[in-house]
């Protein structure tokens, strides 16, 4: 494949995506239980009429808009209207909570804020008086003053210019997830996203033919960068899944041929298999461990017997191809991202027969930095350097060993500050510019980064041994019965955590028991669900070290959300709330 022609910013990249692929669909919509196609020349028309309906707010060089909204046509023609202005652009969730909005709008200086619905609207307008920046809210619903259709009308009378821009001004302020205080404004530059862009190209297969199901949030990086941007960049297609509720139903519908998730998502996917397996007659369960075994021996050039080759055969052809086809039967290859991938769950997913190479990045490089690709797989790393991108591993940090060190990204993908935090930022790149990811990795001799944890995570026990729990919790997780968890143990003999069970698996687990019709709450607090989910959490923890194993727990009903403040909205733990809101009860496991 022939990489397509560098950009140099990203409104060139748009206007080359525009007319190279005219006539080719860009953006699809769930419409009921169907989806219609806009072409690029339809979504370039909406631009248009957006730049000139932001231009008549006084939208121009420099001017900040900000969107509160779940990914939706509205959200990309708005970021892309932006640009075209030489604005900047910086994207909210709808799951936030007020006082996290009126924070990124209060520090991003936003002139104009769209907003997804009247409620939305509404709830932005109460914080209006005490955000002197903010002239204009607009909503997306509706046909009426304020409205985006009215935008859009006054717009196609009143067009305006597409601005000049230089790759190192800004393009984005995205907002990082905030969980130890106030989220971070990150500075994306127009060349530091179309490096990103243009270096992704040089290795992932993608083509003008390739089709995406857009469910990961475009208001995070790994979404509104790489996904977004390197799809329309090449003329390929997007289906707009607006409620992560659907996903099922619109891959089999959308037929994409690359998916990008996150590794909770690639969980969820683990997570049922397993569930459905296990409610199958012996003999298939039988048949699909033994395939899953000769898969692995045979990817690593052993021996497979007699046996497992029959297994492996049966279980593609009667249980393989079923889970495959239930993404539509297109999928070339998958991209995972955001996170580090279970090294069971990444080996478990390739047995299956989808390709999923794992990548990793931070909104502060774009989120480009390396990344398995065709030829250059290694199951459990997160792959090698992308081009132009070198990493360094820093030693002198906590939890640091002859192996392990802090991740430091240096190319030009990197962000040129946080806005208005001259402190973090200097905290956070060094003098050569390069970024300290606060993530823990090890490099094989090949060059493929293995993520080990997380710096700030990090905790001594009172033995003086270090702990990184996020590496632990998600090994935890894995367990059918299991939702969330939460290690704690700073400065403590021993581990301890909060236990979310997965309340679905549980109260089917339950009624096996004798245990039908007890409250959630009952059933959390009853010393059979204890010594199952101590079980679990045994069985799961085989393979991590005596001292970082959990000795005790509590069990909760109520799940870490974003509504109770215990999730970021990219659904990392707030490690502080949790603790804070069951200090007590973790304490009283060490009595």
């Amino acid at each position: 494949m022939s990489s397509p022609a560098k950009f140099l910013d990203l409104n060139d990249m748009l206007q080359k995506a525009l007319v190279a692929h005219a006539a080719r669909p860009c953006f699809g919509l769930r419409r009921g239980e169907s989806w219609q196609w806009m072409t690029y020349a339809e979504v370039g028309k909406l631009i248009d009429k957006a730049r000139g309906g932001l231009a008549s707010l006084g939208v121009g060089k420099g001017d900040r808009v900000a969107v509160i909204a779940n990914n939706r046509l509205e959200w990309a023609v708005g970021q892309y209207a932006t640009y075209q202005l030489g604005g900047i652009y910086t994207a909210m969730y709808e799951a936030q909570l007020d006082k996290e909005w009126k924070y990124i709008l209060a520090d991003a200086g936003a002139k104009v804020c769209l907003c997804a619905t009247a409620q939305i609207q509404a709830r932005v307008e109460k914080l209006k008086a005490e955000l002197p920046a903010l002239e204009h809210v607009v909503c997306f619903e509706g046909t009426g003053a304020g409205s985006w259709a009215a935008l859009l009308e006054t717009g196609a009378s009143k067009p305006a210019p597409i601005a000049k821009v230089e790759p190192t001004d800004v393009a984005n302020f995205i907002y990082t997830s905030g969980t130890t205080g106030n989220p971070k404004g990150v500075v994306l530059s127009h060349g530091n996203l179309v490096f990103g862009i243009n270096t992704l190209h040089e290795v992932l297969p993608l083509t003008n033919e390739d089709r995406s199901l857009a469910f990961l949030p475009w208001a995070h990086v790994f979404g509104g960068c790489i996904e977004l941007h390197s799809m329309v960049s090449l003329g390929a297609s997007l289906a707009i899944c607006e409620d992560v509720n659907t996903l099922v139903d619109s891959l089999a519908q959308v037929k994409p041929t690359i998916l990008l998730a996150v590794p909770r998502i690639w969980n969820r996917i683990y997570d049922g298999v397993q569930k459905q397996i296990a409610s199958k007659p012996k003999i298939i369960q039988h048949i699909f461990a033994e395939a899953m075994r000769a898969k692995s021996a045979q990817k690593r050039n052993q021996p497979v017997g007699l046996v497992g080759a029959l297994c492996l055969a049966i279980a593609k052809k009667i249980i393989f191809s079923k889970i495959v086809a239930r993404f539509g039967g297109r999928l070339r290859f998958a991209v995972s991202g955001a996170a580090a991938l279970s090294r069971d769950v990444a080996e478990f997913i390739d047995n299956l027969g989808i390709v999923v190479f794992e990548g990793y990045g931070l909104s502060e490089c774009c989120g480009v930095a390396c990344a398995n690709r065709p030829g250059a797989v290694r199951i459990g790393s997160v792959g090698q350097a992308l081009p132009g991108i070198r990493i360094e591993l820093d030693k002198n940090v906590a939890g640091a060993d002859g192996e392990n060190g802090e991740i430091v990204i240096l190319g030009p993908s990197v962000m040129r500050q946080y806005h208005g935090n001259a402190e973090q930022t200097k905290e956070t790149l060094t003098a050569a510019g390069g970024l300290r990811t606060g993530d823990l990795g090890r490099l094989d001799g090949d060059g493929f980064l293995y993520i080990t944890g997380r710096v700030k995570e990090i905790y001594k026990l009172e033995n003086g041994k270090y702990v990184a729990p996020a590496p632990i919790e998600e090994t935890i997780t894995l367990s059918p019965l299991i939702a969330q968890i939460m290690v704690h143990g700073q400065d403590k003999p021993f581990n301890v955590a909060v236990v979310v069970p997965d309340l679905a698996a549980l109260e089917a687990w339950a009624k096996t028991q004798g245990l039908e019709g007890l409250s959630k709450d009952a059933l959390c607090a009853h010393e059979k669900v204890r010594t199952a989910l101590a079980a679990e959490m045994e069985k799961y923890s085989a393979d991590i070290k005596s001292y970082e194993r959990v000795k005790r727990f509590l069990v909760v009903a109520e799940e870490f959300s974003t509504a109770n403040d215990l999730l970021t909205p990219t659904l990392k733990v707030k490690r502080r709330n949790v603790v804070q809101k069951y200090g007590e009860r973790l304490e009283a496991l060490y009595r």
